[in-house]
């Protein structure tokens, strides 16, 4: 019965029925060639043409409705599933049409994709689309390109793309897998940019490592799929960023620091929560040390945490959000230091010194710093001289649960005796924090040049190498003249 409505939409496509679907395929660039190779078809906007045609030769009614090519009434009977839609056969590797899918023509259609729904021929998957077409090129290539859309399949091939497959729209399965592993065992995944699409590559990224197979991601600019993009920019651009695809555990990790800030604790918790399961899912306990020291390295996280972090992994205990909250919180970076505390206690303590030190601040002084919020509400409140009190701060720093426990406990220090003194020790405090903004910058600039190292790129590694010395010199200067100054002030 497929096959019969599989030949019959092939020639309503040809006919005046197919007028419109043949003028879209134009407009998409796709050739005659390319039609007859994929069958595709058109489905005519009418109820009951294809039925009237499946019964005249010879199936029943029972056989119809078990068929997925209708869709039964409630009140008896049944109406043509796929109207007014091109239609793309899903054939399996015996050449046989199991299943379908149908794009509407109409701009405003819903939905823009129907597929077939489950039949004693088909079950969902456990079938890819063009993999009866490209097998072969998968094997000799030794990886296959896996996309989302009929046609982010079917404009590559066109192109000489060959070794590329199609998910059917639903998120990958472990069968699908399979299927591929038959005949390579690398896989880039070319999905869609967009939210959507980032998120179905992450689900597909653990399916296919969970059969041990090496995953790349290739992510086209500007949220492009590979029809739009090969149709706009050509295959040997297509081919060039293939070949610079990323290893998967670097798309997890770009995407998990996106919009985020490491050096605040719960947006670093959640990266690194967001990060190990991909870690996690690879097999190879080399490969798995290796993806995990690459992913430490980009989130920043520091010796003691990496330490337990790997413990957890390795002995399968929980790595999920609270865990991971729980260890960021007690890394020292979550704490505020003593120079912070002291410096926020003598500027609440005295308005003259505030007016002198918070102008000789910049909010790279303290943007990382646990006590972030409370510095830039204190210098906003200062700008718009409004007052300074434990109530103005609070509501300036409510999403911020350890802000007011702080603030309640800095705001009843006692205050230096003399002025001089307060200034002396502000002096000194503002010097700290500078000195732990470079000591963050040097321990960054660290951890990017492993992963320059680790990436092979020799000229961002010396770069770095030579701004890290640089700083490092600008430190050792930093340290000799605060102490110079310090003794100034004693004397």
């Amino acid at each position: 019965m497929n096959q019969w409505a599989l030949q019959w939409w092939e020639d309503q496509l040809k006919n005046n029925y197919g007028k419109a679907a043949r003028k879209y395929l134009e407009g998409r660039g796709i050739t005659e060639e390319t039609i007859k190779t994929f069958r595709l078809g058109f489905a005519p906007d009418s109820w009951e043409m294809l039925s009237a045609h499946l019964l005249q030769k010879g199936a029943t009614q029972e056989q119809l409705e078990k068929s997925g090519l209708v869709v039964k009434k409630d009140e008896g009977g049944s109406y043509d599933r796929f109207r007014g839609r091109l239609m793309f056969p899903v054939i399996d590797a015996q050449g046989r049409p199991i299943a379908f899918g149908g794009r509407t023509l109409e701009p405003e259609g819903e939905p823009k994709y129907l597929n077939s729904p489950e039949t004693s021929a088909y079950t969902k998957g456990r079938h890819l689309f063009g993999l009866n077409q490209t097998r072969d090129e998968i094997r000799r290539a030794g990886f296959a390109i896996l996309v989302e859309g009929y046609l982010d399949l079917i404009v590559p091939y066109q192109f000489g793309v060959r070794n590329v497959v199609a998910s059917l729209g639903t998120a990958l399965t472990p069968e699908q897998v399979k299927l591929v592993a038959r005949f390579a065992r690398k896989v880039v995944v070319n999905y869609d940019g967009d939210r959507a699409g980032v998120q179905a590559a992450k689900r597909a990224i653990e399916t296919i490592l969970a059969d041990d197979i090496e995953v790349k991601v290739l992510v086209l600019p500007d949220n492009a799929d590979p029809d739009d993009f090969i149709r706009k920019h050509g295959v040997s651009e297509y081919q060039r960023r293939r070949g610079e695809a990323q290893p998967h555990i670097q798309f997890v990790i770009d995407q998990a620091v996106r919009d985020r800030n490491l050096h605040s604790p719960a947006d670093k918790a959640a990266a690194i929560e967001e990060t190990l399961p991909f870690v996690r899912a690879v097999r190879s306990r080399i490969q798995k040390r290796e993806y995990f020291d690459i992913a430490m390295d980009a989130l920043r996280v520091q010796a003691d945490q990496r330490r337990e972090l790997w413990q957890r992994i390795r002995s399968g205990a929980s790595t999920d959000a609270a865990a991971v909250q729980e260890l960021v919180k007690r890394s020292p970076a979550s704490r505020p230091t003593v120079a912070e505390e002291k410096l926020l206690a003598l500027v609440l303590a005295n308005e003259e010194l505030r007016k002198i030190i918070l102008p000789r601040l910049e909010d790279g002084d303290y943007a990382d710093l646990a006590t972030a919020q409370i510095f830039r509400a204190l210098v906003k409140l200062d700008g718009v001289e409004s007052e300074i009190s434990f109530d103005s701060l609070s509501e300036a720093t409510a999403d911020d649960p350890k802000a007011s426990e702080l603030l309640a406990r800095l705001m009843m220090d006692e205050p230096a005796e003399s002025f001089d003194d307060s200034l002396a020790q502000a002096d000194s405090c503002v010097s700290a924090l500078h000195l732990m903004k470079l000591d963050r910058r040097i321990e960054e600039m660290a951890s990017e040049i492993a992963e320059a190292d680790r990436a092979g790129d020799g000229e961002r590694r010396d770069r770095l190498a030579m701004e890290k010395l640089e700083l490092s010199k600008r430190r050792g200067s930093f340290l000799h003249q605060a102490r110079a100054n310090e003794g100034i002030n004693q004397n």
